[in-house]
């Protein structure tokens, strides 16, 4: 296992060692889109298929010196519900081996996805943070798809979330499972839940892991702080994996750590036929360009 992997530079330093990786851009026209598609197409991760309304998608390219559509095939497509099952279409003709979000709603693009790509595996998302104030890549999930998981779906995106880490170089990763407090309340079921998880992982219904919890944000992220309040953990202050209880805590908490710690985040789709990248309007270039190399890797690597 390559354990070099340690910052997002060099996933995609390791990605460019593969072939572009052929990715329909769903619902392509707007400016932002485009930009990334030529962006991540530059550094030799993909090659785009841009789908969407060809009027819009030829004016913005118009404007953009960098951007020739004579490179990147075009598949027309007026709505965003058409340009969604359209790039759906084009993984199951064999096409293309990826999906980008463009301009199109994550529940839009999701539903014909759900409905012909799915695997044996729970669908999820992972956020890969790099923080200038941590020693390691943070991964959050889930941030994006799941909005209220019960237990056993929060082990299966525990278990996606390991896999992936193991894949990119974590030999075993530690895994918080989060809440407001580090103690079990069955007021608050994500301390149950949690504690259910932690023991799942001693079982090996989660694998490969160590999985902790309830913890707190600070006693996951900070060995003193889980010193001061006397709790002994093997996750504390190097943990690997945040699993949160719910879609709101984890899209608080990834924004939280992109506009007030400095973070950079990659993310990508795990549990269907092929990767799936939802990158941000906000998102800086290195954020666009480690999602491409993480979907490379997915694909190239067999996840």
């Amino acid at each position: 296992m390559n354990k070099d992997a340690i910052d997002l530079e060099s996933l995609i330093q390791r990605a460019n060692a593969y072939p572009p990786l052929p990715m329909a851009v769903v619902d392509a026209g707007e400016t932002y889109v485009m930009e990334g598609a030529w962006e991540a197409a530059q550094h030799g991760l993909i090659e785009p298929v841009l789908v969407g309304n060809r009027s819009e998608i030829e004016q913005i390219a118009a404007t953009l010196d960098c951007c020739d559509l004579d490179r990147f095939p075009l598949i027309e497509a007026h709505s965003e519900q058409e340009a969604a099952e359209k790039g759906v279409q084009l993984v199951l003709e064999g096409r293309v081996r990826g999906l980008m979000k463009g301009w199109i709603h994550t529940d839009v693009l999701m539903h014909p996805v759900l409905a012909h790509l799915r695997t044996s595996r729970w669908v999820s998302h992972v956020f890969l943070g790099e923080l200038p104030t941590y020693h390691k890549l943070l991964y959050v999930t889930d941030a994006a798809i799941n909005i209220a998981p019960d237990l056993m779906q929060k082990a299966a995106i525990v278990q996606n979330a390991v896999d992936l880490a193991r894949l990119l170089g974590v030999e075993r990763p530690k895994v918080a499972a989060l809440s407001a407090v580090e103690v079990v309340k069955p007021q608050i079921p994500s301390t149950v839940d949690a504690a259910c998880l932690s023991k799942m992982a001693d079982r090996k219904q989660i694998r490969h892991a160590i999985v902790d919890g309830p913890l707190a944000f600070d006693n996951a992220i900070s060995r003193q702080a889980a010193e001061i309040k006397q709790i002994d953990s093997p996750v504390s202050g190097d943990v690997d994996v945040l699993l949160v209880p719910d879609l709101n805590s984890g899209n608080i908490l990834a924004k939280d750590l992109a506009y007030l710690a400095n973070t950079t985040l990659a993310g990508i789709v795990l549990g269907t036929k092929v990767p799936i990248v939802l990158p941000s309007r906000a998102d800086p270039p290195k954020s666009r360009l480690a999602s491409c190399a993480i979907a490379v890797l997915l694909d190239k690597l067999g996840f």
